[in-house]
Parts: structure tokens; sequence; C-alpha cells
């Protein structure tokens, strides 16, 4: 009895001394986390290192506004677009990338020259749109626009257009894939005969079944 009672007494104090150094080891260690979380919620969600300068991650900063970590960085500027996310820029045309491509300026990559009249000026661009003509003049360059009638490879009927041109074809024709030649117009298509249709270039006929004979208006049967 007495060896047991001394087992007894040790396996005690072993569990004791376990204990209060389980403790000594644990409370601490759970403390760094719930401070640090309290950090994170003060700055914002983007937090490398609490307490040394911003605290911010790299590519974010403090917002003016609320002093939370949630602005984005775009080292190369996004010109007329906008920093959606470190180094990435959302433009005007709806691409993304580091930076945003400067607009041309309003008369494109050729420049301006002045447009001058009853005493007010204007700028105008050096270059023509498609379809147009340039002409240096006093004033300026002057756009007029280019008659492609002259030169188009039409089948049917060329009509001149602001800054181009179409084709068109006769009756009962239709212009083909090429927009530019003429195909026969298959009327039948359309279903105008009561029977039978029968189609020909430009035209078609009407036809009746056995028993019935067609009708003057060329499209009923009787």
């Amino acid at each position: 009895p007495p060896v047991m009672l001394v087992e007894l007494l040790f396996q005690a104090a072993c569990v004791s001394l376990f204990l209060s150094s389980g403790q000594g080891r644990v409370y601490p260690a759970r403390k760094k986390p719930a401070s640090f979380a309290v950090e994170r919620r003060r700055v914002g969600p983007h937090v490398c290192f609490p307490g040394s300068g911003s605290g911010c991650c790299p590519g974010w900063m403090l917002s003016p506004g609320s002093g939370k970590c949630t602005l984005p960085l775009c080292s190369f500027g996004c010109g007329g677009g906008s920093c959606i996310a470190p180094n990435l820029c959302m433009c005007p045309d709806g691409e993304q990338g580091i930076t945003c491509p400067e607009p041309l300026g309003t008369c494109g990559e050729y420049g301006c020259d002045l447009s001058c009249n009853h005493g007010g000026c204007q700028e105008v661009a050096r270059v023509c749109p498609v379809g147009f003509s340039m002409a240096e003049t006093a004033n300026g360059v002057r756009c007029t626009d280019i008659d492609e009638c002259r030169s188009a490879a039409c089948e049917g009927t060329c009509v001149n257009t602001e800054g181009g041109f179409a084709c068109k074809c006769g009756a009962g024709r239709e212009l083909s894939a090429d927009r530019r030649s003429c195909r026969d117009m298959d009327e039948c298509q359309a279903t105008p005969c009561q029977h039978r249709c029968e189609n020909s270039v430009g035209s078609y006929r009407c036809s009746c079944r056995p028993g019935y004979h067609l009708h003057g208006n060329q499209h009923s049967c009787v």
C-alpha cells in the first residue's frame, strides 16, 4: 500500500505539471491572433505588417475616406481608365491591362489645321475619312466625297453615297453575296400562285392542277 500511494502522488504531480506548463504555452498564443484580427478590421483586408508604416500589403494603400487598405496601386498609371487591382487597369474601351493607351487627339495622329471664316476659327483634321479625297486649301484641309460609281464594278445600277456606293439590281433580280453582281430572284418562294408556280428569269408563271383553269388574274384557279 505505501508503494501504491507513492505512485499515485507521483502521477498527480506529473498531471499538475503538464497542465500548468500547457496553460503557459496556449494562452499567449491565442491572444496574438485575436489582437491581429482587431488590427485587420481597423485598417482593411489587405494588411501585411501591422504596426510598421501603413501596414498595407504591396500594391495597396490606405483609402483617404475610410483609412483602410482597400485602394489598389497601378505603378504605370491608367490614363483615362481606373485602377481596379494592383497593376491592373480597366480602360474606357473595356480592355484590361497594366496601363491604358493614351487617347488620340481630336484630329488624329496627323494633327490639325485651322479653318477660319467669318472671324471664327476651328480645328480640322489633316486626314479625311474613307471615301473622301483631301485637298489642301489656304484655310486648311478640304474633304470632298469620291464618286465610287466611276470605278465601281456593279452589274446593275450604281448609286453613289457619302463615303461609299451601293449596287442595285432591276425588277426580278437581287444582289448576290458579293454585293456587286445580280442574280435571278425566285418569286415562287413567296407563293404568289394558288396551285403551281414556275420561276423564270426576272418573272414567274402560275398554272393549275387538272380540272381547274387559271383565273383572269393569272394567279387564282377556278
